[in-house]
C-alpha cells in the first residue's frame, strides 16, 4: 500500500512539474518572440523576424500541451480532446502561413537587394534559446519517462525542432556578422521556412490523428 502511495505522490509531482515547464516554455516564446519581432524588423533579418513569429505560433502549441498535462492530472488519457486538436490545426495553419511569408519575403529580399543592418540581436538571441531550448528538451525527457508517457516525450522530441531553429538562426547571424553578404540571411530564413512547414505539417496530422504520439524524433 506504502509502495502505491509514494508512486501516486511520485506521479503527482512529476506532473505539476510538467505543467510549470509547459507555463515557462509559453512564457520563454512569448518573450523570445517580442524581441526577435522587433530586432527582425528594425534591423531588417528576415532569419530573425520569422524566427519570431516561429515562437508567437510555438505558444499555441503550448497552450496545448499545458491543457493536455491537466487533463493527465486527473485522468489516464490515450487521444486529444477538443481544445487540443483544435489548437494544433491552427498551430498547423499558421506555420503555413509563415513559410509562405518567409519565402515571398525571400524573394522580396532577392530582388531589391535588402540585407540586415546587424545580425548581432540573432547572435544573442539564438545562444540563449539553444541553451533554454536544450534545457527544455532535457527536463521534459526526464519527466516523460519517469512517467513513462508517450506524450510528454512526444513534446520533449518536438522540441527538438525549436533547437534546431536556434542553430540555424545563430549561424546565418554569424555568417552575415562575418561576411555580410546578404544572401545569408536570406538562406537563414528559407531554412526556417523548412521547418516551420515541417511544423506545420505535424501539427495537422496530429490534429486529425487519434494518437498522442507523435514521431518528432525520427525525422
Amino acid at each position: 500500500m506504502s509502495t502505491q502511495v509514494n508512486k501516486i505522490k511520485m506521479n503527482s509531482t512529476l506532473l505539476r512539474t510538467a505543467f510549470i515547464l509547459s507555463l515557462i516554455t509559453i512564457v520563454y516564446n512569448l518573450v523570445e518572440g517580442g524581441i526577435s519581432v522587433f530586432f527582425g524588423l528594425s534591423d531588417a533579418t528576415l532569419a530573425l523576424l520569422g524566427f519570431g513569429i516561429d515562437s508567437f505560433v510555438e505558444v499555441l502549441s503550448g497552450l496545448g500541451i499545458a491543457h493536455m498535462v491537466l487533463r493527465m492530472q486527473k485522468n489516464e488519457i490515450n487521444s486529444w480532446d477538443e481544445f487540443e486538436k483544435l489548437a494544433l490545426k491552427i498551430t498547423g495553419i499558421s506555420f503555413y502561413i509563415l513559410t509562405a511569408g518567409l519565402i515571398f519575403g525571400s524573394i522580396v529580399n532577392i530582388i531589391q537587394g535588402i540585407k540586415p543592418e546587424t545580425t548581432i540581436p540573432g547572435i544573442i538571441v539564438s545562444i540563449v534559446s539553444i541553451a533554454s531550448m536544450y534545457a527544455l528538451m532535457t527536463y521534459k525527457l526526464k519527466i516523460g519517462h519517469g512517467l513513462n508517457s508517450d506524450a510528454i516525450i512526444a513534446d520533449a522530441n518536438c522540441t527538438r525542432t525549436c533547437f534546431n531553429l536556434s542553430i540555424i538562426l545563430l549561424v546565418s547571424s554569424l555568417l552575415y556578422t562575418i561576411f555580410k553578404i546578404s544572401y545569408i540571411d536570406t538562406a537563414g530564413s528559407l531554412g526556417i521556412a523548412y521547418f516551420a512547414f515541417k511544423e506545420g505539417r505535424e501539427s495537422i496530422e496530429k490534429s486529425s490523428s487519434d494518437s498522442i504520439y507523435c514521431n518528432c524524433a525520427d525525422d
